[in-house]
């Protein structure tokens, strides 16, 4: 089966999203559309459980993989992946909210810069694979050079479960950037406070232009910048990583969904599914250590980045 998605057949979809000719296959490898259905159900739970606990929205999974093996235009899978990330964070978010793990205080001023960003980031993104000949696979190769820059990144940095500040900037200390919660592990509970405010939001101006331009949730970069620079305890980055995902990508995803770079087909079936495995992860990731989850992110994504980046390569004719 076969399904035309050119402006005539689809007239939602707007000139940057369409070339002359944008096909969806779902009879590639002789599996049927339920099965695909099925495929991406299954695959976003899994995402869905991992995400709250590595702190990422599951856009830096989902779109990697799917661009690697889905027979779809990179814009809508680019599209689901922000979808995927802000509900993924709507699943989980208020229950570790509850739990005292997310900081508003943290959330508000950072999320301020990074929705200005993200939204800059989508609408340039979704113009250079339509502008440019054969932007569709340097979009691939790109994003593969990233992921392989994201992987070195998560590898190598030693995140530190309670960092001790022993100065907080002005700023900081002004909007009361701190708070506390009880910790299952240690069995008592635990305070803590957070600095460097200014470069923390000049980091996540950056984390949200990328974000928004390669539909990625982020998180794998938010963890770091709130943990090592702004010396939030690794619990709290995860879970306030999760929150601030749920304004990114929400923010970046209108973008996406008003150029009409979504299908139902896409992000039915990984809506539900991330939601469902959000909600289990959130629970998880309250009690548990993320160390073994933090080495299966690493291997999907060095998968997803050698993928992404022979496919890129082999697009634009390189062999």
């Amino acid at each position: 089966m076969s399904r035309d998605t050119t402006p005539e057949a689809a007239p939602g979809l707007s000139h940057f999203c369409s070339r002359s000719k944008v096909t969806v296959d779902f009879t590639m490898m002789s599996i049927t559309i339920v099965q695909w259905i099925a495929i991406l159900f299954f695959f976003s739970f899994i995402i869905g459980i991992i995400a709250p606990i590595g702190g990422v929205g599951g856009g830096v999974l989902f779109v990697p993989l799917a661009t690697a093996f889905l027979p779809v235009n990179v814009d809508f899978i680019r599209g689901t992946g922000l979808i995927m990330a802000f509900t993924s964070s709507l699943a989980s978010a208020p229950y570790l909210m509850e739990r005292g793990l997310v900081s508003l205080r943290i959330v508000i001023p950072v999320a301020l810069v990074s929705i200005a960003a993200s939204i800059a980031g989508s609408l340039i993104g979704l113009w250079l694979t339509n502008a440019v000949p054969r932007g569709e696979y340097y979009f691939d190769l790109c994003l593969g050079i990233l992921l392989l820059f994201v992987f070195c990144l998560m590898l190598l940095t030693k995140r530190v479960e309670y960092p001790e500040r022993k100065r907080i900037d002005t700023l900081s200390a002004r909007l009361g950037l701190q708070g506390s919660w009880f910790e299952p592990t240690l069995g008592k509970r635990v305070f803590y406070k957070t600095t460097n405010l200014l470069y923390g939001m000049l980091s996540f101006a950056g984390v949200g232009f990328i974000a928004g331009m390669f539909g990625l949730g982020a998180g794998w970069a938010s963890v770091p910048v709130l943990n090592l620079v702004m010396g939030a305890p690794i619990k709290v980055a995860t879970a306030t990583s999760m929150a601030i995902i749920g304004i990114n990508g929400a923010a970046a995803a209108w973008v996406y969904i008003g150029k009409g770079a979504v299908l139902p087909v896409l992000y039915v079936p990984s809506v539900l599914g991330v939601s469902l495995g959000a909600r289990i992860g959130a629970k998880i990731a309250v009690r548990s250590q993320p160390l073994v989850i933090k080495y299966l992110v690493l291997a999907i994504m060095l998968l997803a980045a050698v993928l992404d980046i022979l496919k890129g390569i082999r697009g634009i004719g390189i062999y």
